[in-house]
């Protein structure tokens, strides 16, 4: 099963997901392109009243599994559906790797 996969089931199982984008970020990252970082945009009703921290709390339990092996970074965005609806779907485009070879040097 796909890293993508599991994500997908671990938040719907933990969260009343209305919509969710995963997207496989892997490859703008140092060394080989595997299923190691990634970017999420979930829109649940549980995050209604819950302040970004909590949000991103809910999230990371769900998939404290996963978490370092074999995710080794996650970016999230995290909105109700009035949230979601202002941004107008879009989601915050992910900046680029600095790190590693892909640095200047």
């Amino acid at each position: 099963m796909s890293i993508a996969t599991e994500i997908e089931q671990r938040l719907g199982q933990a969260l009343a997901l209305q919509h969710l984008v995963i997207e496989n970020e892997s490859h703008m990252h140092s060394g080989p392109a595997t299923e190691s970082h990634f970017k999420l945009a979930v829109v649940a009703d549980d995050f209604a009243g819950k302040r970004p921290v909590a949000r991103h709390q809910l999230v990371y339990g769900a998939l404290s599994e996963l978490m370092n092996n074999p995710i080794h970074a996650l970016a999230l965005h995290l909105y109700t559906a009035a949230e979601w609806q202002q941004q107008n779907g879009e989601i915050p485009q992910s900046p680029n790797c600095m790190g590693g070879s892909k640095g200047d040097h």
